[in-house]
């Protein structure tokens, strides 16, 4: 038996119970994501999806929730400087690292504390 694996179809991050709003705000408020419906079955749980290009972001929310600060999602944009500005511009700190060849690359937190990499290739 052979597999292929094909991509990633979405990421899940954590946050608090009841920070769907905020979650909703950060998302599409300041990074202009596309909220999507989360299934009918699935909405009891809380949380809230969002599109990003062909994959989605999920923010579950859990009762004993710990930002994650080391583990993130690396996430690809065009236009990587506009994305900076309009993150300071928004009041999101963004955090410089250790270059990396053939990209460029910053982090910041989502309101949660978890960390995002956001990056493009040259």
């Amino acid at each position: 038996m052979s597999i292929l694996f094909k991509g990633i179809d979405h990421i899940q991050i954590a946050a608090p119970i009841g920070s769907e709003e905020e979650a909703r705000s950060f998302f599409t408020d300041i990074l202009g994501l596309k909220e999507i419906q989360k299934p009918e079955n699935l909405k009891g749980r809380g949380g809230c999806w969002f599109q990003i290009g062909p994959q989605e972001i999920h923010v579950g929310v859990q009762k004993d929730f710990m930002p994650t600060t080391k583990a993130h999602p690396g996430i690809l944009v065009s236009n990587l400087p506009s994305l900076r500005q309009t993150l300071i511009e928004k009041g999101i700190k963004v955090k410089e690292d250790s270059p990396i060849k053939g990209r460029d690359r910053f982090f910041v937190s989502d309101p949660f504390g978890n960390r995002l990499e956001f990056l493009e290739y040259d």
